[in-house]
């Protein structure tokens, strides 16, 4: 009686779960794969394309992540610091618009709502890179007049890519749609205004979509290349997007295990960020209003 049980669950087993797990392993090692190609060819002390494989066969080295702080091959310290900079930074300003103007328009109700939506919506259209000559000749200009915000500084392409701050203001809008205003009505019963329904209310509820957007954000800031690589001229303001592909560039070959031990300290930041935003990620999205 006892095998027929067995059998049944080793047939439901092959008929329902096998193909999952045959197409997990196939996700695996097709994500996997790009990975450790990088993390091999960092770590391989000749670091050229035709002596780089899937893994290390001449042994592990960390020449190539000496050379990056060594200074041999460009300010990469200072890249890193550049990146961490711009990305803080934009991320913050996006955050912070694309939360403001998705209250406005979800909770809000005034003439042009409409339209700016859809306006917004439109402007999402259209690529970054179609504005690139207009963000070079209008920072040109003005690097003219304030140095400090111009051409080749981070202060002045943080400003340039601060322009998308309200490339969020969908999604947002989208969670604060699906939450009930009685919460809000019962806040102003209590005497609330706009600012305490927003900042002690819709917030802490929205917390694991606020948390999403963030990491995109990063992601998309970190990743940039085209508009910093006509904006960004001077090496010590460089990001790492920049900078790496630069080194990349000027000997594709002899170069490849330098750019690959930059490409792998480039994902720390991410990875690190995505650690401490997991938990909000995934936590209820009603909790904040249960705990209020």
């Amino acid at each position: 009686m006892t095998a027929r049980p067995a059998r049944g669950a080793r047939e439901r087993f092959r008929k329902e779960l096998a193909w999952r797990y045959v197409v997990a392993a196939l996700a695996l090692a097709f994500a996997g794969f790009p990975i450790l190609f990088v993390l091999s060819a960092s770590l391989d002390p000749i670091g050229s394309v035709a002596s780089t494989s899937l893994l290390p066969t001449r042994g592990v080295s960390l020449a190539n992540y000496r050379a990056l702080f060594d200074g041999s091959v460009g300010p990469f310290g200072r890249w890193y610091l550049n990146t961490l900079i711009v990305c803080s930074v934009v991320a913050a300003v996006q955050i912070v618009c694309s939360t403001s103007a998705a209250y406005a328009f979800s909770r809000l109700r005034f003439r042009g709502r409409r339209g700016g939506l859809l306006s917004l919506l439109l402007i999402m259209m259209f690529p970054n890179v179609l504005a690139m000559i207009a963000i070079f000749n209008l920072f040109s200009e003005i690097g003219q007049v304030v140095p400090a915000v111009g051409l080749s500084t981070v202060l002045g392409y943080c400003i340039a890519m601060t322009g998308g701050a309200l490339g969020q203001v969908w999604l947002i809008k989208g969670a604060m749609d699906s939450i009930p205003r009685s919460l809000d009505e019962a806040a102003r019963i209590d005497g609330a205004g706009h600012f305490v329904i927003f900042t002690r209310i819709l917030l802490p509820v929205i917390k694991p979509i606020i948390a999403t957007t963030t990491l995109l954000a990063f992601v998309g800031v970190i990743s940039e290349f085209l508009i910093g690589s006509l904006f960004l001229r001077d090496s010590a303001s460089k990001t790492l997007a920049v900078g790496l592909f630069g080194l990349l560039q000027s000997d594709r070959s002899a170069n490849l295990g330098v750019f690959a031990a930059g490409a792998v300290l480039t994902i720390i930041p991410v990875v690190l960020l995505f650690q401490y935003l997991q938990r909000h990620i995934v936590s209820d999205s009603t909790s904040g209003a249960v705990k209020g």
